[in-house]
């Protein structure tokens, strides 16, 4: 099984492609598609759905695991996320692929044991699991390979991911 796992934004948005096999979770890549911060609303979508489209054509995930939005400070913000999550919901929708969507505390609960961990703790666990370096991903990056193990250990995946 292929999980592509999704942190939406509409200035940066992760994404991370994980590989389960019968010994764990291989993760293929990640990164982040970044919109430009100067073009409008709708540029910057557009930027998001093609990033998605070349994702799924190039990595042709079974599943999309994508965050839910949480409790936002700036409403503005919040609306800009929801509707790149909309752009991706679609393209998903557009191409077949199934969606799994997980409020950030069962990620957090899935990679830590706790609802309620903070950041750096669900850093640490993804860190860990891949043996990535200390400092060259994204926090956008990180938290999409931790929405795709989500994904993976939500899915009954062999006991090596966990």
């Amino acid at each position: 099984m292929r999980i592509a796992g999704i942190d939406p934004g509409y200035h940066r948005c992760g994404w991370a492609v994980l590989e389960i096999t019968p010994r764990g979770g291989l993760l293929h890549g990640s990164g982040t598609i970044v919109s430009d911060a100067g073009e409008d609303m709708a540029r910057r979508l557009h930027s998001i759905a093609a990033g998605i489209d070349q994702l799924i054509s190039l990595w042709q995930p079974d599943v999309m695991a994508v965050e839910e939005l949480f409790f936002v400070k700036n409403v503005k913000t919040g609306i800009g996320v929801a509707q790149a999550r909309g752009v991706i919901l679609q393209r998903a929708a557009a191409a077949g692929i199934a969606v799994a969507e997980y409020p950030p505390s069962m990620i957090k609960k899935q990679l830590t044991g706790s609802g309620n961990a903070d950041k750096k703790q669900v850093e640490y666990m993804v860190r860990r699991m891949f043996e990535l370096p200390e400092d060259n991903q994204l926090d956008d990056e990180l938290d999409a390979i931790s929405v795709a193990v989500c994904q993976a250990m939500r899915s009954g995946i062999p006991e090596a991911m966990q």
